[in-house]
């Protein structure tokens, strides 16, 4: 049952935003009383937690898989850009949004993983890169690791597309692209172009 709750709730917070689902929602969804999930769940911050628990781990399995299989750093980013593809396509805009303003505790967490997994991962990876002479010599890597890491971040607390204007997958595209081609060497850039169109491809 505890896992039905949050498997529920966590498709209805991507769906709608967290602020807006509520836990009757949650209940009616499920068939069953709000009672029963509050024997699993002390309040809806406590779920919120074991959701956004559950999504960190995914996201560190997945890029640790990503950098032991890639054929090389961009590859890795490709990789990454097809996990984000499919997140972005089932998450509402608002959802991180949301935990930063109504569940400080869990937002505490999500940055303890974005500044300590998230940000050697993404070191790591423009080492990997200057060493396959892809990226460029002459950048400091961890200036350029730290305005990466925000440059993901800050999507979910854009105005463009908080207010729908923009779509989350669209922003991301057009900053990946402008980030990539400041720091790709000529043949990073030809590598960039291969993956692009294979990705561009495997969308039709």
């Amino acid at each position: 049952m505890k896992e039905r709750i949050q498997h529920k709730a966590a498709e209805l917070f991507k769906r709608y935003g967290i602020r807006s689902v509520t836990m009757d929602e949650i209940a009616t969804q499920l068939g069953i009383s709000k009672k029963t999930i509050y024997q699993y769940y002390s309040d809806k911050s406590a779920l919120v937690k074991d959701i956004f628990n559950d999504i960190i781990a995914q996201n560190k399995q997945k890029c640790t898989q990503f950098r032991c299989g890639a054929e090389n750093a961009i590859h890795e980013q490709y990789l990454a850009a097809e996990m984000s593809h499919e997140i972005f396509n089932n998450m509402n805009s608002t959802m991180l949004f949301d935990v930063s303003k109504f569940h400080p505790d869990v937002y505490t967490e999500f940055e303890k993983f974005k500044k300590h997994f998230l940000f050697n991962i993404i070191k790591d990876n423009l080492v990997r890169g200057v060493k396959e002479g892809f990226f460029r010599k002459d950048m400091d890597v961890d200036i350029i690791t730290w305005l990466r890491l925000d440059m993901i971040s800050g999507l979910f607390f854009n105005e463009e597309v908080l207010s729908g204007k923009t779509r989350l997958e669209q922003f991301e595209n057009e900053m990946r692209d402008f980030f990539f081609h400041g720091i790709c060497t000529e043949k990073g850039i030809n590598m960039l172009n291969k993956y692009k169109h294979q990705r561009q491809k495997k969308s039709v």
